[in-house]
């Protein structure tokens, strides 16, 4: 087993394979890509709800609410009535369908802590995406060249 926490990538000349090749690697580095954009788009949505969920507890639980009639998102495009029982404290969604009764301080920290821990991760994906297409340019560069020159043929 490997002392490096980060796996290592094997290199390869990219001139000495032949276009099919190049056509697998480039659908691979395809593939890969769209997940991780995919990945990339899901995380952002992710990060965006917490920002909501931060905006709605610093704005809409006050000792000046409780009792009064409000407006409870089910969906983001389904709201019910309802009424704030308890200023004081909030349930708030921890994952995986469980629910937790937080103080307004410490829903704010968690929601503060894990839109901080998604921008940490959308700023790692986002070199690894930036790094997957680099890739992907360099294939493609190369398979056009093979292909102008005659030494292979172009995948579909």
């Amino acid at each position: 087993m490997s002392d490096s926490a980060e796996p290592q990538g094997q290199t390869v000349d990219l001139a000495s394979l032949s276009a099919q090749q190049l056509g697998s690697v480039k659908k691979q580095l395809d593939d890969e890509l769209e997940h991780l954009t995919t990945s990339f788009s899901k995380l952002r949505s992710a990060q965006a709800k917490f920002r909501e969920c931060l905006r709605s507890i610093k704005d809409g639980v006050s000792p000046k609410t409780a009792g009064k009639s409000l407006l409870v998102p089910l969906t983001t495009s389904l709201y019910v009535p309802g009424m704030l029982a308890d200023s004081e404290s909030v349930i708030v969604d921890v994952g995986t369908g469980f629910y937790v009764e937080k103080s307004i301080i410490d829903a704010l920290a968690f929601y503060a802590l894990k839109i901080e821990d998604l921008g940490k991760n959308l700023k790692d994906l986002e070199s690894i995406v930036q790094g997957k297409a680099n890739n992907l340019r360099m294939v493609e560069d190369v398979l056009r060249q093979k292909v102008i020159l005659g030494n292979g043929k172009a995948t579909p």
